[in-house]
């Protein structure tokens, strides 16, 4: 299906309706200003003032919005008909001269319940990895609002990792929000916050952008594999799934995600039997929406899991006394063991639950969420293993930057 095809049958519409709204606005301003970057400064012309497509508000027309999505521009439409028709930014080369990277590079992701670092070196070493829960997206399910606590702790957080920044002498700091950004009415007021700390605006990038960086940061340190690869990424807001083989193909992403689910339908400690019922049931509808579409979720031949909730129950799983990525890395779990560490962590109290080998203290209020999202997938899907992968969304930041043109 052609991208023309794809307007005819009410693309236009659809994409605008599916896509988040703020992300398609600072599409338009940085089209815009990368436009208005490239005048001749003794141009006296003409100067055309809209974004993509030459509209500012909403979706005008699918080419121009996918022609500068396979240019390298962060484009949550582009990205939405990449994936309807199947297309890869690699497929396409862009007559622009390879940057040379001569500095450490910087991402930042602040999600729902944790904000992260990643620091690597000019080739992709790691350098620096910091993740730390700040819970920016605590309550949001309730108010629809970031609450001026969590914005707080967040931005205080932001701070440090700035000062690491600084510290190394990244040049290039690129940093993602997501599932509470894109769903509280507050988020201006923090985004503005975390710029004057940072001195650079977070992005609130598209459920299906967040897919495609999570997907490339899972397999960046896997082997080749012949066959297609499907990554779980539960997060606090939402949950990704992603299907592709060297190279992403589609995905789904649902706001359900561990804090969400906690706050939505876990309330009691431990939680009742029905809740968990609940839990788990809201996730196999959506999984089921999944299906529907994309039946070949149900066939992939390798199945990755990243982020904090997959990561801490295979730090239960093994019982780590402390973290070490070395031992969760490539870390497979059956499905057995994964049912094992949930009716553990679900019968439990919190305050018994926090004396788990593994779960650290801050995430053991959420992590039975957790728990239910990774359950309902794997039952679902009739997942029989997954393998553990340290590597995540910032992983696929800086390697879609070292692969910039």
């Amino acid at each position: 299906m052609q991208a023309g095809r794809l307007e005819a049958e009410g693309g236009v519409n659809t994409a605008e309706a599916e896509v988040d709204p703020a992300a398609l606005a600072a599409a338009h301003i940085k089209y815009a200003e990368e436009r208005d970057a490239s005048i001749p400064a003794d141009h006296t012309g003409p100067r055309p003032s809209g974004g993509v497509g030459g509209t500012r508000i909403g979706v005008k027309c699918l080419h121009a919005h996918l022609g500068w999505w396979l240019a390298g521009g962060e484009d949550p439409v582009g990205d939405w008909v990449a994936a309807k028709l199947g297309t890869s930014r690699s497929d396409y080369i862009v007559n622009k001269p390879r940057k040379v990277v001569t500095s450490p590079l910087a991402a930042i992701d602040i999600g729902t319940n944790s904000t992260n670092l990643l620091i690597t070196n000019t080739d992709g070493t790691e350098l620096v990895r910091e993740v730390h829960v700040t819970g920016l997206g605590r309550g949001v399910v309730h108010s629809n609002e970031l609450q001026p606590d969590a914005i707080e702790r967040t931005v205080n957080r932001l701070q440090q990792y700035k000062a690491l920044i600084t510290q190394h002498g990244c040049v290039f700091v690129r940093v993602t929000a997501t599932e509470a950004c894109r769903r509280a009415t507050n988020s201006a007021e923090f985004l503005d916050a975390a710029q004057q700390v940072l001195g650079t605006r977070p992005e609130i990038i598209a459920g299906e952008t967040e897919a495609r960086l999570a997907f490339a940061g899972a397999i960046s340190h896997f082997p080749a594999h012949d066959g297609t690869t499907l990554v779980i990424d539960i997060g606090g807001g939402s949950t990704e799934v992603m299907i592709g083989d060297t190279q992403f193909r589609h995905a789904m992403s649902f706001p359900v995600g561990t804090v969400v689910l906690t706050e939505s339908e876990l309330h009691h400690d431990p939680p009742k039997p029905e809740e968990l019922t609940n839990a788990i049931g809201l996730v196999t509808d959506f999984m089921d929406d999944l299906l529907r579409e994309h039946p070949d979720v149900a066939h992939a031949t390798r199945v990755i899991g990243v982020a904090g909730s997959i990561v801490t129950i295979a730090a239960v799983e093994i019982g780590l006394q402390q973290f070490d990525a070395t031992k969760l890395h490539g870390h497979s779990m059956s499905r057995s063991d994964v049912e094992e560490v949930f009716r553990t962590l679900a019968t439990e109290k919190l305050a018994d639950r926090k004396h788990n080998p593994g779960l650290p203290a801050d995430r053991a209020d959420v992590i039975v969420g957790g728990c239910c999202v990774l359950v309902g997938i794997m039952r679902r899907l009739h997942l029989a293993e997954i393998t553990v992968s340290v590597n995540n969304l910032l992983d696929g930041v800086i390697a879609q930057e070292l692969s910039a043109p």
